[in-house]
């Protein structure tokens, strides 16, 4: 049995398949189909960067300002939420005390139109200092 949920025809739906643990109480969908009508867009990932290029020496923060980034492409693409069908997230020295603070970031950002998304722990990123970044793969219109 399949937990798909309907969408309208130009979002992507989301699908949990119900003999498969439960992926949303941890921020994501186990897959998400692009609807037919759409065109891809890859979105390069985005850090925590303030405008002037400042980052905070804080996780929390950082990834606070890169979903904050990453919502200010989606609008620039004319986009919601709703459109965003994969996010990979790179963590600097990932461990189970920072998956709180990343399921409750996705969830803030996502609501229940949570996307696919993969994890990926990383020993350090592009920018000396910075500890988050996301990229997302988008369906528009």
């Amino acid at each position: 049995m399949t937990s798909a949920t309907t969408a309208p025809a130009h979002l992507p739906t989301i699908i949990n398949p119900s003999h498969l643990h439960d992926p949303r109480p941890n921020g994501y969908s186990t897959a998400v189909a692009a609807p037919a009508s759409g065109r891809m867009v890859f979105v390069s990932g985005q850090g925590g960067q303030e405008r002037d290029g400042s980052l905070s020496p804080d996780f929390a923060a950082q990834m606070k300002q890169a979903y904050a980034n990453l919502a200010a492409v989606l609008e620039a693409l004319g986009a919601e939420v709703a459109q965003v069908m994969k996010l990979t997230v790179y963590v600097v020295d990932h461990d189970m005390s920072k998956l709180g603070v990343l399921t409750s970031g996705v969830t803030r950002m996502f609501g229940a139109t949570l996307p696919a998304q993969t994890l990926v722990p990383v020993p350090k990123l592009a920018v000396d200092g910075m500890l988050f970044e996301v990229e997302a793969i988008v369906s528009v219109q």
